[in-house]
């Protein structure tokens, strides 16, 4: 089958033989290119294999699913305490980074990593689920009321997908964005774009320095910067700001699940609830085979991308 690998920091496809093993073998139908991939083959990134963690496909009867790309080990402290996704074995349990991801004909993951898709959410869509649940995930640790007044600073996807998962659940969601494509999407998705005053809870999805220093001076004392960002490089941090308003940080790492519901089935619902989200975000779609096109697009945020989606 066909798979996009990283080779001597360029994304190339190769042909790899089809999955085998354990687990359940999903026909992918999209697979979304995140940041984290575009910095991961810059990188010259030691992937051993297939890239891509936003994946949604069909299982061999022709049921839609995403894929939570996580296989944890479910033995250690952290998986038998319910926080599989900080398994101690670390991002080896990755889809798309220690383990073979979704940008292939094919992925096998295992079962627990399926996640169903409501009747109206479609797999070319739905490689949405990922990073909507990375922004619910964080979300979720928050204490919000309707009144709380919240800042995004990065209108990345991940930026953008923290505003449609606020929109109507708080009344002032602000988003810092640097390109008018970003601008656009951002206020269909229900934020504004026009950052005054003070707020409760800042959202960092810019992940350098300038953002962090922004996020302090945007919040009011005793207010909660949430680190949505991944930050491949060493940033400064606002220690003088942080500390003399005593601010709370809130760091957040991929998804998990409050009780029995999992953040990507929260974001699958939220696909359901609010078709439009999908149009508002995926840009650009493209056959697998140009995959290096489509790399190259995801990096031009100034020409309009937001996210760009691989289609086997």
């Amino acid at each position: 089958m066909r798979a996009v690998r990283c080779c001597d920091k360029q994304v190339e496809v190769v042909d790899v033989p089809a999955p085998s093993g354990d687990g359940v073998r999903v026909k992918v139908r999209s697979a979304g290119i995140c940041s984290s991939d575009l910095h991961m083959v810059a990188m010259g990134f030691p992937i051993p294999g297939t890239l891509g963690h936003e994946v949604a496909g069909t299982l061999r009867d022709g049921r839609a699913v995403a894929v939570e790309p996580l296989a944890p080990c479910g033995h250690c402290d952290m998986c038998v305490g319910g926080d599989y996704y900080l398994c101690r074995r670390g991002p080896a349990i990755i889809h798309g980074v220690g383990l073979d991801g979704g940008m292939a004909d094919e992925i096998l993951v295992p079962e627990r990593a399926l996640v169903p898709l409501p009747a109206d959410v479609s797999a070319a869509d739905a490689c949405l689920v990922e990073p909507l649940a990375v922004a619910a995930h964080g979300i979720r640790m928050l204490d919000l009321t309707p009144a709380s007044r919240v800042a995004i600073i990065g209108a990345g996807a991940v930026g953008l997908a923290a505003a449609a998962v606020l929109a109507g659940a708080v009344k002032c969601v602000h988003l810092a964005a640097r390109h008018d494509a970003q601008k656009e999407a951002g206020q269909r998705l229900g934020a504004g774009l026009e950052l005054e005053g003070e707020y409760d809870v800042v959202i960092e999805c810019a992940g350098n320095s300038g953002a962090l220093a922004e996020a302090a001076n945007l919040c009011r004392p005793r207010g909660v910067i949430l680190l949505l960002a991944t930050y491949w490089n060493e940033v400064s941090f606002p220690a003088l700001s942080v500390g003399f308003k005593e601010l709370k940080i809130y760091a957040s790492s991929q998804y998990g699940r409050s009780g029995l519901v999992r953040d990507v089935e929260v974001a699958a619902q939220l696909l359901s609830r609010r078709p439009e989200i999908a149009d508002i975000l995926i840009t650009h779609r493209l056959p697998l085979d140009a995959a290096r096109e489509a790399f190259e697009l995801a990096a031009k945020r100034e020409a309009g991308a937001i996210k760009v989606v691989l289609e086997p």
